[in-house]
């Protein structure tokens, strides 16, 4: 389907869903106040549980459970259920095309096959997925040697390996930890390099551009892929791909336990870092406007800014060659800004080329999901367009987020534009 009509349908089914909720809003005065009111306290009583251990969470989730079955028997018990679902589905439907009139497909400019292109692949990673797909064979099938990494294998030392043995081009077939290590011996030798998503939840490949449903096919980027240049993080030397967090989730993926019960763990962590009784992190830096803070529950820096809290795009990198980390900092609800003013929001972003936090003590880090502790200060900056990066021609070759506009009123003036076939190009 064209973008032209996915942003048509976009935009009617938009306006009509807003028009029969408004229809109903006024037409249920005041159950939809009531509505309005079990979702609010729903909402308070789940942040107030997850601050709290024993007693006090059990009450705060109760609470919300109640708020929510009060929501649902409005819901329920209004005579007209089939409305609110026409209401749900056209917003779904509205955000789904409106998602795929935004999609993008860029033509990278093309290069040069590599002569000896290596692949390595972890056998275990994404739950076998290169086993499943036959990866060694099919790189095999386009003249791609393949290595599987074996249990306590130093994979630096496999990838130097080839280097020396003749390898003019790398890719990695596994999680973003392992995709790090293999980008940063790849940019620092100035060889073309391939993401094949593998992984888990392959978040570098999505950014790139190369499709995470299409496995085999990324191989095709050392066939007659196109080529573009991405930046690196790099936090105290060690390079990464996608970001490194601070505070809670990087306390949370410290505890033993965490791989077989990740959501349990985060959650028992929500109170040290969060709770009243709670301390915040012993850390130190400077905002956007040069002023020293101290603490915060959590810190994401960035390898390029996420879009954050977007019902379009959100959780994706727009751009990943713009030079500049993505640096987020969340604290209490309480927190001020630096003139002294409380925030509307709960946390702070901004873009930096570089970035320092310092501490009196080790600071535990997630760096590419990976759990590890280093010292303080933790030194960040950007590496711009360092990695020459192959994707696949009949893959995006840009991330989801690449041509999604920030807000609801850009989106909107976006969508008309492409209707009427006036729209920015990629």
């Amino acid at each position: 389907m064209s973008r032209r009509l996915l942003a048509i349908g976009a935009l009617l089914v938009a306006a009509a869903t807003i028009a029969l909720a408004v229809a109903v809003a006024v037409g249920e005065f005041p159950r939809g106040l009531l509505l309005l009111g079990c979702v609010l306290i729903t909402g308070a009583a789940a942040w107030y549980g997850a601050l709290r251990r024993g007693l006090a969470r059990v009450v705060g989730l109760i609470v919300a459970g109640l708020g929510l079955a009060g929501a649902l028997i409005l819901l329920v018990t209004r005579g007209v259920p089939l409305v609110d679902l026409l209401v749900v589905v056209g917003l779904l439907v509205s955000l789904a095309a409106a998602r795929a009139a935004f999609t993008v497909h860029v033509d990278l400019p093309s290069a040069s096959a590599p002569r000896h292109p290596v692949l390595f692949y972890n056998p275990k990673s994404g739950g076998g997925k290169a086993m499943r797909f036959a990866l060694a064979h099919e790189a095999g099938q386009r003249g791609i040697e393949a290595v599987e990494l074996q249990p306590g294998d130093d994979l630096e030392a496999l990838v130097r390996g080839a280097v020396a043995g003749g390898a003019d081009g790398l890719a990695m077939a596994g999680g973003d930890g392992s995709q790090a290590i293999v980008a940063a011996i790849a940019a620092e030798l100035g060889l073309p390099y391939a993401c094949i998503p593998a992984g888990t939840r392959n978040h570098f490949a999505l950014d790139l551009g190369v499709d995470r449903d299409d496995v085999v096919g990324a191989l095709d980027a050392f066939v007659d892929g196109g080529e573009r240049r991405v930046d690196l993080g790099d936090v105290n030397g060690r390079v990464f791909v996608n970001n490194v967090s601070l505070g809670l989730y990087a306390e949370a993926v410290q505890q033993q336990g965490y791989r077989d019960a990740k959501i349990r763990t985060v959650l028992d962590a929500v109170p040290d870092v969060l709770g009243p009784t709670g301390d915040e992190l012993d850390l130190r830096w400077r905002g956007p406007g040069g002023h020293e803070h101290r603490g915060g529950a959590a810190v994401l820096v960035s390898n390029n800014a996420y879009r954050l809290g977007r019902a379009l795009g959100s959780g994706t990198r727009p751009r990943i060659d713009d030079g500049l980390l993505g640096i987020t900092v969340i604290g209490a609800i309480s927190w001020q800004d630096e003139d002294g003013r409380a925030l509307q929001r709960p946390w702070r972003a901004w873009s930096s080329p570089t970035f320092e936090v310092g501490s009196e003590k080790p600071i535990a880090a997630g760096i590419d999901g990976e759990a590890l502790v280093l010292d303080a200060p933790l030194e960040f900056r950007i590496r711009p367009k360092v990695l020459r990066v192959r994707v696949a021609r009949q893959h995006p070759g840009a991330s989801p987020s690449a041509m999604t506009p920030e807000g609801v009123g850009e989106a909107v003036v976006e969508l008309v534009r492409i209707a009427f076939g006036r729209h920015q190009k990629p």
